[in-house]
């Protein structure tokens, strides 16, 4: 599965479950490294960085999640396609976490 199939999924798995969700789709004039999805559900946000199987991460995108991280409030996950199961238990209960 590629990287874009899969952040596709999740997306999909959100819609489903009443997530709202943002991707910019062309991050060239963006700030690199800031995380693929910012999601939202009151009272919860998340920022999601997605990866394919064999995706590597940019020491950039290890620095906003990290940043993301030590804030109070959001939560930060790294998904591959392997989480999908935990990632679909998240965004429908809200009691799995698949974490950073």
């Amino acid at each position: 599965m590629t990287e874009k199939q899969f952040m596709e999924a999740v997306l999909d798995a959100a819609r489903t479950f009443g997530w709202m969700a943002y991707h910019t789709f062309d991050s060239r004039r963006s700030t690199r490294g800031f995380p693929d999805l910012v999601m939202v559900k009151p009272p919860r946000v998340l920022f999601v960085e997605c990866k394919s199987a064999k995706g590597r991460v940019t020491a950039d995108q290890e620095e906003w999640l990290a940043a993301l991280a030590g804030c109070e409030w959001p939560e930060t996950y790294l998904w591959r396609p392997d989480d999908m199961s935990d990632i679909v238990a998240l965004l429908s209960e809200g009691n799995a976490k698949v974490a950073v």
